[in-house]
């Protein structure tokens, strides 16, 4: 199994991210706009559609408010890993910012290269899009 860790710094308070994040049905509008082009939810399911064709069945298995936390499962899509458990949390930097940590674990190993691409690229959008400016709704 193939475990991907991305963690990085986002010029902004952890509240604001983690506000961001939580709205697991938004993520094409309030953190990776243009990356991924569309989202829907279908009960507890997010389908996410990225920039390159790639359409997810994610299944969100917990949103944790106190530990700022969404975990989530690949359950169908185009990309058909074995198995792609993933969690996103926010944490307080000591600077006021926001540490942001992506854990990912999946199998086949072939697919680690591909979608350790696709979470960099995530990240440096996300960076981008939550930088210390507000963080744009559709309300």
């Amino acid at each position: 199994m193939a475990h991907i860790h991305k963690e990085f710094l986002i010029d902004n308070s952890p509240q604001t991210v983690w506000e961001a994040l939580r709205e697991v049905g938004a993520v094409h509008q309030r953190l990776v706009p243009g990356f991924v082009t569309d989202t829907r939810m279908e009960t507890d399911t997010r389908i996410v559609t990225f920039a390159n064709g790639v359409v997810v069945h994610e299944l969100i298995v917990d949103i944790d408010d106190a530990a700022r936390r969404v975990a989530y499962a690949v359950v169908g899509g185009s990309m058909k890993p074995k198995h792609h458990h993933a969690s996103m949390q926010v944490l307080s930097d000591t600077e006021g910012r926001s540490r942001f940590v992506w854990t990912i674990d999946v199998t086949p190993d072939e697919l680690a290269d591909p979608i350790s691409e696709m979470a960099e690229q995530g990240a440096r959008i996300m960076q981008e899009t939550l930088k210390a400016t507000p963080v744009p709704t559709d309300r």
